[in-house]
This record gives structure tokens, C-alpha cells and sequence, in this order.
């Protein structure tokens, strides 16, 4: 005797609590019921609801919402660890950023994360060598979300971009992972080489407000880069640097910069 095979979906603790604010957001403001409905509500997954949004972002009469999605479907289908990635992105904004008190805020308002999610399909793309759709992809979150990451850099997951206008990411940087970074932040090239031209940034740096990050250099990890600092010189693991050009100042103050989000010098001790 055959035995049935059961299609019911495993209960998805994140996507529950998001689908439960989704609802409770729209008794508070029925004015939002159509946004959230198309946004949320009307998806089964997390990756469903991505999509739908990346999409509805990107698209423009160059390139269809229709288009657009089927391309977000194929690479979240392809790349489970793209889907491993948002999720650790989301709780990274959901734990570090004060102003964000719901998992829902994040997929519906902040364009850090939407951008971090646009990059993650680009970079899915450039990998498949499809580099036309990535760079299209680049261009259009440039233009909605005024972030400019290249496809083919390489950034890890547990990424937490506050506020993240203006942020510019190069070819050949290199980002760990439960990074945490603010608006303004250039992660930039020196030279004309087609070589590694972009900094490496360890896992769990801290990186202030218009911080400029220059050349081939490392950014060792759990260290903190102070806000407006020009860094042009290896930051060696644990340490706080500050200024232009940036020195060291001190230690990094904790063991997770990133995760405490502490910018205030002078706490090394």
C-alpha cells in the first residue's frame, strides 16, 4: 500500500510573527490594507513576499514587474542561501537599528534592506554570468534606493545598512558577515587595475557615518570605523580608528561592535 505523502508547508516561526504585524498593521491603518495585502499578505513564504517586493521596486517600462519577478523566483529557487541571507539581514535590522520595533518594517520601508536583497539576486546573476541583468539590477537600485553596490562584490550575511543613502560598494570589496554599517559609507577602489582594488572588511566591523574606505586593504575584524574617517591604511582586528587619514584611537570598545552599535570614542578601557 502506497503511503500518502504530506504537502503541508513546516511552520515558519518568522514568517508567522511577520504575517501576524502584517495583519495587526492594517486593523491599526485599513489605509494600508492594499500595500500590505500585495506586500504580505498575499504571499505563502518569505521568499514569495521578497520577490513580489524587489520586483514592484526595480521595475520601470524598460523591464516588466512580470519580468523582474520571474528572474528573483529563478535565483531564490537556484540559491537557498540567498533566502538564509535576507533572513539574517532581517534580524540583523530587527536587533540593531532602535527605530525598528517590527520584523515587518524592514520588507515594506527600509531601503537598506530592500537594497541588500536587490544586490544579493545582482550578485546571483553576475555569478551565472548573466552580467547584463546584473548591471541593470545595479542601475535600477541606484536609481530607487540611492545605494550603488557592484554585483560582483562579495558581502556576507547578518548586513545591517541604518538609514543607507548614499552608500557606494565597488567591484572587488570583499564584506564579512553581522557587518553594520551607516549612510554615506564608500567601500572604494585606488587605481585603474582590474585587480583587487576594494577593501576587505572582516566580520563584525562597525562602520560610522560617511566613512571613506579606500584601495586593497584590510579592515580586520570586530573593529570600528569612526564616523567621517578617511581610511587608507590596514585597521588591524579589535581597534577603533578615527580621522583623516584614519589612526587608531583605541580598542573597539566591545567584542561586537557591530551588534552594539556603540559610536562613542573613548570606551576602550
Amino acid at each position: 500500500m502506497l503511503e500518502k505523502r504530506s504537502h503541508v508547508r513546516p511552520v515558519d516561526p518568522v514568517w508567522t510573527r511577520i504575517t501576524t504585524e502584517a495583519q495587526a498593521a492594517v486593523e491599526s491603518e485599513p489605509l494600508m490594507g492594499g500595500l500590505v495585502h500585495a506586500c504580505v499578505l498575499h504571499h505563502r513564504s518569505l521568499e514569495r513576499a521578497l520577490s513580489y517586493r524587489i520586483s514592484a521596486k526595480l521595475c520601470s517600462n524598460e523591464m516588466s514587474m512580470m519580468v523582474l519577478r520571474e528572474i528573483v523566483d529563478e535565483a531564490y529557487a537556484d540559491d537557498p542561501s540567498l533566502i538564509e541571507a535576507a533572513r539574517a539581514d532581517l534580524m540583523a535590522v530587527y536587533e540593531r537599528d532602535p527605530a525598528c520595533h517590527r520584523l515587518l518594517q524592514p520588507i515594506l520601508y527600509f531601503k537598506g534592506y530592500q537594497a541588500m536583497q536587490a544586490y544579493r539576486v545582482a550578485h546571483w546573476l553576475w555569478n551565472k554570468g548573466r552580467h547584463d541583468l546584473a548591471y541593470f539590477f545595479q542601475m535600477r537600485s541606484s536609481e530607487i534606493f540611492g545605494i550603488d553596490i557592484h554585483p560582483a562584490a562579495r558581502i556576507g550575511k547578518g548586513i545591517m545598512i541604518d538609514h543607507a543613502h548614499s552608500i557606494v560598494i565597488g567591484e572587488t570589496a570583499v564584506v564579512g558577515d553581522n557587518v553594520s554599517m551607516l549612510h554615506s559609507v564608500t567601500l572604494g577602489g585606488t587605481g585603474k587595475e582590474e585587480e583587487q582594488r576594494h577593501p576587505t572588511i572582516g566580520d563584525g566591523v562597525l562602520i560610522g557615518a560617511g566613512a571613506k574606505v579606500l584601495g586593497n586593504i584590510e579592515v580586520g575584524h570586530c573593529s570600528r570605523i569612526a564616523a567621517g574617517s578617511v581610511v587608507l591604511q590596514e585597521v588591524p582586528a579589535c581597534t577603533t580608528v578615527a580621522g583623516i587619514p584614519a589612526k587608531i584611537v583605541g580598542e573597539a570598545g566591545c567584542d561586537q561592535p557591530s551588534i552594539s552599535m556603540d559610536h562613542m570614542l573613548g570606551k576602550d578601557k
